[in-house]
């Protein structure tokens, strides 16, 4: 059992990470990172999820915003020490190798495919949504029912007949897009977010300050409704409940991280990144939800595209409510970007560990992206949009994270004891404060989110470990690399 534990010091991965062989193009500064924080950041989670989250809060919607913003920050002050002390690709994955061992640094590589791949597929169907309803709301154009959701889904037409759908085409075709872009190049990639990002943010301040001139303050009493008898609906446990929902909206800050082995100086830029997106889209996300609360009454949001339909009540929502959906649409895109971009760096990671096939890390000669697992991932997560429902796809994603939040909150605490004398250019301030209370805010949340959503999770961590033990193990270069007598004793990642 011991083997499971082997580690990897923080000398092998910085080695690896130097190898000419294996090296990703070092492409990205400090304000690239930021913006490929937002764009990961402001999307789906804001312009789709405040309003599911709203009917669990009512005007406390702000409470839930903030709630999820502490814990993240937390996991942030974590993160930025370990990408700062290990600046490689793999994020959670490669910090965990070397604090917790292999075993754990699997499960959390396998739980970032919720986060990742399974979190591009849920934001991809949202961005269907949003383009189908432009289409036919803003521009009059048709689109064939059809080919708008997936084959489990039934779409009502303008007579009021209902149809099957057969494949969510908008879903599928966006993730192509993006993973041609992500094979190009990181460079090209970057530069393609951060004018979205540019667009997407400027959309979100102009909601927020032409939205405020319409706020009515009767919209916000009784700013804590009551709790109705039932946990998650009302009072504090529906705070909690919206959290759990809303925290949706911050996934991707740590996406940054992935793209340490791609950044210029990893040592200092990264903290930047990781923070300075966090805290930016924290301001932003309290202002929008206010503002969104405040337009119209919280139960009339319980709808795709909430920011539209606040808008909507307004003398504002002829020219507004247009701009507003290309923002969610340009928000999404950039989502999806940092997600695939994300997952595609995991998988190069644990392919160059012997944890997956090595095509998943094998990197092309012109482009020097991973254009294998890039292709194969985009290939999945274009199926899995076209063919999966929202309900299914969605439920899955902020529980995987909040899992991996409180891994890395614990793995940091873990390398202070057991590596102290690696160098840390980031230093998370008062760390034996934040990180126990990063594990318990994130574990509050992932309390609040619905068992059934529990009952997915523990599936397809199975499925991680059936992986593990029949082919990952014995395919563990670190493994292999380790005389037998050896294995058992792994003390400070040396």
């Amino acid at each position: 059992m011991a083997r499971l534990w082997a580690k990897k010091s923080i000398e092998q991965l910085r080695q690896e990470a130097a190898e000419s062989e294996h090296s990703l193009r070092r492409a990205l500064g400090p304000v690239a990172l930021i913006s490929l924080g937002i764009g990961a950041i402001v999307g789906a989670g804001i312009f789709v999820l405040s309003g599911v989250a709203a009917q669990h809060t009512g005007p406390a919607l702000v409470l839930s915003v903030i709630l999820s913003g502490v814990g993240c920050a937390f996991a942030g002050l974590c993160y930025a020490e370990f990408s700062s002390m290990i600046p490689v690709a793999g994020s959670a994955y490669t910090y965990s190798y070397a604090s917790v061992g292999e075993f754990l640094a699997w499960i959390i590589g396998w739980d970032l495919i919720l986060e990742y791949a399974v979190g591009a597929t849920t934001v991809s169907i949202g961005w269907s949504g949003y383009l189908v309803s432009f289409l036919e709301k803003t521009l009059h154009l048709p689109f064939p029912a059809e080919l708008s959701k997936s084959p489990w889904e039934m779409v009502k037409l303008a007579d009021g007949t209902m149809v099957r759908s057969y494949f969510n085409l908008p879903a599928a075709f966006i993730i192509g897009v993006i993973t041609v872009l992500l094979i190009i190049g990181i460079r090209e990639s970057a530069n393609f977010n951060s004018l979205i990002v540019m667009v997407k943010v400027g959309v979100v301040i102009v909601f927020i300050l032409v939205g405020a001139l319409y706020v009515n303050r009767a919209n916000w009493h009784p700013f804590l409704p009551a709790n109705q008898g039932i946990f998650g609906e009302f009072g504090l446990s529906g705070v909690l409940r919206g959290a759990g929902i809303i925290f949706f909206a911050y996934i991707g800050f740590d996406a940054v991280s992935t793209a340490a082995q791609e950044a210029r100086n990893p040592e200092r830029d990264m903290p930047i990144g990781i923070l300075g997106s966090l805290g930016i889209c924290t301001v932003l996300y309290i202002a929008v939800v206010l503002v969104m609360t405040g337009l119209i009454h919280f139960t009339s949001l319980n709808v795709p595209d909430p920011l539209a339909v606040a808008i909507d009540s307004t003398p504002a929502s002829t020219w507004l409510s247009p701009i507003v959906k290309i923002g969610a649409l340009l928000g999404t895109t950039a989502v999806i970007l940092v997600m695939l971009l994300g997952q595609t760096r995991v998988f190069y990671t644990m392919a160059h560990d012997g944890l997956l096939p090595k095509a998943f890390g094998e990197v092309h000669s012109r482009f020097r992206t991973p254009y294998k697992s890039t292709a194969l991932t985009g290939l999945c997560v274009a199926l899995a949009g076209g063919l999966m429902p929202l309900r299914i796809v969605g439920e899955l994603v902020s529980i995987g994270t909040l899992l991996a939040f409180v891994i890395v909150c614990g793995s940091v605490l873990a390398m202070r004891r057991m590596r102290p004398d690696i160098k840390r250019p980031f230093r998370t301030p008062v760390v034996w404060l934040v990180g126990p209370l990063g594990m318990v805010v994130c574990l509050a949340q992932m309390l609040g989110l619905p068992a059934d959503t529990w009952l997915r999770l523990f599936i397809w961590m199975a499925i991680g470990l059936v992986i593990y033990f029949f082919y990952s193990r014995h395919h563990s270069l670190l493994q292999a690399s380790q005389p037998e007598a050896a294995r058992p004793i792994v003390r400070g990642g040396s």
